[in-house]
């Protein structure tokens, strides 16, 4: 039997909203999650409570950040009550995810995150990499392609090679537009970030790294030597293996990391660059 809420409310297109309807992905989505009465988890952007409702019948402590007020009411009407239940009102862009954190725990994040801010809500979010345990987004379908790509796929680039730096990527499965409203007008998809215990390949400067990486692929039909040509010559790059004659993306999370650290013994400043 179904309840129709005491408060309406539509989709606004400045935040991007496309509000989770479909009962199957969303049990899907529960599924992949698997929450425990155990865990600390973390919806950014719960809308109208699609997956709010799993996540606090789980049993699992529930932080949920909504930028968009007119839905604080109807969350709180639905969930207030229950202890294991938090709403912060706020944009999750600034939001300080560390204050979350009880203790020696690790986070679990969750989000339906509009196509505007997901990559550098992402990016803010990795920032805290250390204190997350994984996150679960549904994202633009060919966002989710660009952070599981690896060297040669046509979806490879900054975004993907610097995600896979601190996070393991599994594209979990496709979900169609008509499981939102309104429904987007592009496919969608559920991507799963685990943050590495240890990083596979630690850079000695992160953001000589970034550098790097951005410069490789403004152009990235270009060579790998003229496209960093202004940060490292041609006959350094072979010296390290790499083939200066390659496109950028050819070019492994390994060997950008390998580039980078020899522009750093170098002394080159990324912050003036």
């Amino acid at each position: 039997m179904s309840h129709k809420s005491p408060f309406e409310h539509r989709a606004r297109k400045r935040f991007g909203q496309n509000f989770l309807h479909d009962a199957g992905v969303i049990n899907r989505i529960i599924r992949a999650i698997a929450p425990k009465a155990s865990d600390h988890m973390v919806e950014i952007g719960p809308g109208q409570g699609a997956l709010t409702r799993d996540l606090v019948e789980s049993g699992a402590h529930l932080d949920v950040v909504e930028l968009d007020k007119d839905l604080v009411p109807l969350l709180l009407a639905q969930f207030s009550l229950k202890d294991n239940f938090a709403l912060h009102q706020g944009d999750a862009l600034r939001f300080d995810f560390r204050g979350l954190q009880q203790q020696e725990e690790k986070l679990r994040i969750i989000g339906n995150l509009p196509y505007n801010i997901s990559t550098p809500l992402m990016f803010h979010l990795l920032s805290y990499h250390d204190l997350i345990e994984d996150m679960h987004f549904m994202l633009q379908k060919e966002v989710v392609d660009r952070l599981a790509a690896g060297p040669g796929d046509n979806h490879y680039g900054r975004l993907g090679i610097m995600v896979q730096y601190y996070c393991k990527v599994d594209f979990l499965f496709p979900v169609g537009s008509g499981a939102f409203n309104p429904a987007p007008k592009v496919e969608s998809a559920i991507v799963r970030l685990r943050p590495h215990a240890e990083l596979p390949h630690p850079a000695k400067d992160i953001k000589q790294l970034q550098l790097v990486v951005r410069t490789a692929f403004t152009q990235r039909r270009k060579t790998l030597r003229n496209a960093l040509r202004t940060l490292i010559d041609a006959t350094s790059i072979e010296a390290l293996g790499i083939d200066a004659s390659a496109r950028p993306e050819r070019i492994s999370l390994a060997e950008f990391v390998a580039i980078s650290d020899h522009i750093h013994a170098q002394g080159s400043d990324p912050t003036e660059a």
